[in-house]
């Protein structure tokens, strides 16, 4: 890492790829993007897709040239993808990168593996939210248009809005995926098969493996809005009035969870917004949201 490449105003050191987690049958890669400062707090970045496609390649050159810019490290994470592994094991990802940033990230990142923020979109807004459940907690979590809940209509009966779009039959949707192990998958491969699972109510069933007529129960245990305590990190949730894919309310619903046990919970509105709002990165809404991302990561990480 001698060599430096510069986003912006700062000269960050570049892209390195490691393996944070590997058996026989697959390795799942990280993207750490540091800066030269001593110390630095680590946001991990978790993509989205449904939990059934993307890539830790997905962070825009934006979204890092922003964090970098404010003092953060960035460790970009891949994940293992459903339907193929389910949701027990794509969570046991997620904190196995925590716990290898915090052993292991020291060894070869100028970071402080003591000030850590998770920060998510959609499926990996889901996913920063659960980190709120583990033993191994960040100190602070920023949800994009996720979500807590998985046991509600909005998840497990037909979407109006992807059921307006061509159906998409089983008989296609399963030619799109594998029994093998995916860790990372571009949208174009994988998204019909989310459109499916929207289409017929299925998806909840398809990435925890649990079908909720007969073991809804099971289900409850993956659901961060019914699992909050008072050990919860202070959480921001960002969310737009106009999402389609992920119900606006599903952020208000969290934060409501998260501020009965007592914890710091702020929800930012964007109105009209829709899903990935973020992607018009440089709207004066958008730009004074993530300033507001930046306020809370540095009073939680200071």
């Amino acid at each position: 890492m001698k060599y430096h490449s510069k986003i912006g105003r700062v000269k960050i050191k570049v892209k390195k790829t490691v393996i944070y987690k590997k058996d026989e049958n697959f390795s799942i890669k990280a993207d750490f993007y540091g800066t030269n400062q001593e110390n630095a707090p680590v946001i991990i970045y978790i993509h989205g897709g449904g939990l059934i496609w993307g890539t830790r390649e997905e962070i825009s050159e934006d979204t890092i040239k922003h964090y970098i810019n404010n003092g953060f490290s960035l460790f970009s994470i891949d994940y293992r993808l459903a339907p193929s592994t389910k949701l027990p094991e794509i969570l046991k990802d997620i904190e196995d990168a925590i716990l290898w940033i915090q052993l292991e990230g020291p060894k070869h990142f100028l970071i402080d593996p003591n000030k850590i923020a998770v920060v998510g979109s959609s499926a990996g807004g889901f996913l920063a939210l659960t980190t709120g459940t583990f033993t191994h907690k960040p100190r602070a979590i920023v949800s994009f248009y996720g979500y807590g809940d998985l046991v509600g209509s909005w998840a497990t009966s037909p979407s109006k809005y992807y059921c307006q779009k061509d159906i998409v039959s089983k008989e296609l949707a399963y030619k799109l995926i594998t029994n093998r192990i995916i860790t990372e998958a571009p949208v174009e491969e994988r998204f019909l098969f989310y459109v499916y699972a929207r289409q017929n109510g299925v998806w909840i069933e398809e990435i925890t493996g649990e079908t909720l007529l007969n073991n809804k129960e099971a289900i409850y245990q993956f659901c961060p809005n019914l699992n909050v305590t008072k050990e919860f990190p202070p959480t921001l949730l960002l969310h737009g009035t106009k999402d389609t894919d992920v119900p606006y309310e599903q952020s208000v619903f969290m934060r409501a969870a998260i501020i009965k046990q007592s914890v710091e919970a702020k929800l930012i509105t964007i109105p009209n917004g829709e899903h990935v709002f973020d992607k018009n990165f440089q709207a004066p809404i958008v730009q004074n949201a993530l300033k507001q991302v930046i306020d809370f990561l540095k009073i939680h990480l200071s």
